[in-house]
Parts: structure tokens; C-alpha cells; sequence
């Protein structure tokens, strides 16, 4: 009988590691976790194509604060330019606030 069960779970051995068995084990392996891999990628590419929209987004971000940073000294010419004109208007302003006091002083408004 001892001899009968060594020849039996030699068999046994030899048929649970058969090229088949291994190679039917391997599909059934696959089988079950390619769906998930595949669930992994879709997930992967979804997630990379949101990181490249944010990217996108800050690198945008950063030209238009660049852009903003540049265009300082435009705003600080359009300061300048905008403080002569104020100057000259008043300048304006009080010659002809002179101008206009002189002749109404000469020319006394008619009584009635």
C-alpha cells in the first residue's frame, strides 16, 4: 500500500505541474486580472490628460502674470503722461481764470 500511494501522489505531482495545467493557470490568471489592468490604464490616461489640463492651465497662468509684470512700464508711462496733461490743464486753467477776471473788472455788468 505505501508503494501504491507514492506512485499516486507522484502522479498526482507530475499532473498538477504539467506544461497545461501551468499554462491553463497562467490564462485563468490573466483572465481574471485584465479587466482590472485595463481599468488601471483608462484611469492612468484620464489622469494624465486632467495633469495636462492643469499644466496647461498654470503655464497660462504664469504667461499672463509675466505678460502683466512686462507691462508695468507701459502703465507707469501712461502715469506719467496722464500727471503732464493734469499739470497743463491747470495751467490752462488758471490763465484763463486770469484772462477771463481782467475784462469782467473793466466791463461792470449793467444794472437794471
Amino acid at each position: 500500500p505505501h508503494d501504491l500511494t507514492d506512485k499516486f501522489t507522484e502522479s498526482m505531482y507530475v499532473l498538477a505541474n504539467e506544461p497545461s495545467v501551468a499554462l491553463y493557470r497562467l490564462q485563468e490568471h490573466v483572465r481574471r486580472s485584465l479587466p482590472e489592468l485595463a481599468q488601471h490604464k483608462s484611469d492612468m490616461q484620464s489622469w494624465e490628460e486632467q495633469s495636462q489640463g492643469a499644466i496647461y492651465t498654470v503655464e497660462y497662468a504664469c504667461s499672463a502674470i509675466k505678460n502683466m509684470t512686462d507691462s508695468s512700464v507701459y502703465f507707469k508711462s501712461i502715469d506719467s503722461l496722464l500727471k503732464h496733461a493734469i499739470a497743463m490743464k491747470d495751467q490752462l486753467n488758471a490763465a484763463q481764470g486770469r484772462s477771463t477776471v481782467a475784462p469782467q473788472a473793466k466791463n461792470p455788468p449793467a444794472s437794471s
